[in-house]
């Protein structure tokens, strides 16, 4: 696949802004690791090989286990995740996919036990980041890097 354009120097304020957004987000009080995995079980539905390969990397030098990186896209079948990740994790789908989901009750409700309201805006906004990477990258055709094993 050939990009299609270079983004960042096409329009660096608009990326500069894209990534003060990005910065505060990443700044929240929610977990590193928790914010990985939301990172890549969005960029897991939308398809996004550049922003899957880049955050599997954060996570797995942040300490992320193999193990809960490959079971990510059946994590309620896996017994890999806490009650958290898990409400945290359903709320990352019913956003992502919100045109089809309307962010149901049962996704919002979930995350009462587990998180402060202040956490549910850091977490949503987080989703939304992840999700505008996605679609700058998807749409422009960035490139995952590639290494040979």
């Amino acid at each position: 696949m050939t990009p299609r354009l270079d983004y960042f120097a096409a329009n660096p304020t608009a990326m500069k802004a894209m990534f003060a957004f990005e910065k505060s987000v990443a700044s929240s009080e929610l977990e590193h690791s928790l914010r990985e995995l939301v990172k890549v079980r969005a960029s897991q539905i939308n398809g996004c090989a550049f922003c899957i390969d880049m955050h599997t990397a954060d996570a797995r030098k942040a300490g992320e286990t193999e193990a809960r990186l490959y079971l990510l896209n059946a994590w309620r079948e896996a017994p890999h995740y806490t009650p958290r990740e898990r409400a945290a994790l359903a709320w990352t789908e019913a956003l992502t996919l919100v045109a089809s989901t309307a962010a149901p009750d049962a996704a919002w409700d979930g995350l009462a036990e587990y998180f402060t309201d202040a956490e549910k805006v850091a977490l949503s906004l987080l989703i939304c980041a992840i999700n505008s990477w996605n679609r700058l990258a998807i749409g422009f055709r960035a490139v995952p890097a590639f290494k040979a094993a």
